[in-house]
């Protein structure tokens, strides 16, 4: 039989041959974990742009932009309207054309509405030079057109004195003078008398160039007007005095019970106070408490609770203190 060592060595290089396959073994799995593991970390997203491999870098895209949540439809605004023309309303227009001045003024909507479009420029038809009308304003600026204007038809008030003139007034004016002639009268006061009514453009001429020849034309042209630009010659002012035992003047007409009364109360009868104290730089002529001015009631209540004292203001026009030449 074999020696014993033989054997010996047989076992041992056995063992040392499966020692060895053992770490060839260990060596190939080692192997292919670390290929494993590399190949997972080349693959792996962002691993080439983290450390700098892979294509050449480029500009950065945009975000994307998470979407918004849908918004409820707004209720759309209304397309905004253009409002319609003063002038080109058919009331407007009709009562311009065949109706009183109280027609116009009541298709506009009335005195406080008649002054603001009128003031604002919104109602070019409405025409402040027409001397048929009651709303027209005649002053240093503003002459009468035609210059020789006769107003009709006229009539004289019957219910108060007249001292001087024939009175005569256009026949609206003349018939709101005596109900207010009336009214100062019921109410205690005293008795009014006429002193100056209508002046045709003639008599206005020889007026003046009294005054004129007698004060100078700066004192004339603060108490009188110049031919063509006198009130009186629409037939819508009148000059008044106080006739309780005789009939006064108009210097002694200022600080009497009558002028306070037509300075509170004449615009209830559609007229007022046109040149008021302290607005001769407005008017252009020095304070007449006797002269009064008829409106009509609709602008005279709207004249009055308006706080107004020259129909400039009233109309939004330019002061008139001086003639244009």
């Amino acid at each position: 039989m074999p020696p014993a060592h033989s054997s010996s060595r047989r076992e041992n290089r056995v063992s040392r041959r499966v020692r060895l396959a053992r770490r060839r073994a260990v060596a190939i799995v080692l192997v292919l974990v670390v290929v494993g593991v590399a190949a997972y970390l080349l693959t792996r997203p962002g691993v080439a742009e983290a450390d700098g491999a892979g294509d050449p870098p480029s500009a950065p895209s945009s975000p994307v932009a998470t979407p918004e949540p849908e918004q409820p439809s707004a209720t759309p605004s209304p397309t905004p309207t253009a409002e319609p023309a003063v002038c080109d309303d058919p009331a407007l227009i009709d009562a311009l054309d065949n109706g009183s001045d109280a027609d116009v003024i009541a298709a506009v909507g009335g005195g406080d509405a008649f002054r603001e479009v009128v003031a604002s420029g919104a109602a070019p038809c409405i025409d402040l030079t027409d001397a048929t009308r009651t709303w027209v304003v005649v002053n240093k600026r503003n002459a009468l057109d035609p210059i020789d204007y006769w107003p009709t038809p006229q009539a004289q008030p019957d219910g108060i004195r007249v001292v001087s003139g024939g009175g005569w007034l256009r026949a609206d004016a003349a018939a709101a003078l005596d109900e207010l002639a009336a009214a100062i009268v019921a109410d205690g006061v005293g008795t009014l008398g006429v002193d100056s009514a209508f002046r045709p453009y003639a008599f206005q001429v020889d007026l003046y160039n009294g005054y004129v020849a007698s004060r100078g034309q700066a004192a004339a042209d603060l108490r009188s007007a110049r031919p063509g630009h006198s009130e009186h010659q629409t037939g819508l002012a009148v000059d008044v005095v106080a006739c309780d035992n005789g009939c006064g003047s108009h210097d002694g007409f200022k600080g009497t019970a009558h002028a306070q009364w037509l300075v509170d109360n004449a615009w209830r009868y559609g007229f007022v106070v046109r040149y008021e104290d302290g607005q001769t730089d407005v008017t252009g002529y020095s304070w007449e408490p006797w002269h009064l001015r008829y409106l009509g009631p609709e602008l005279a209540v709207a004249y009055h609770d308006g706080g107004y004292r020259t129909l400039e203001g009233f109309f939004g026009l330019p002061a008139a203190p001086d003639y244009d030449s």
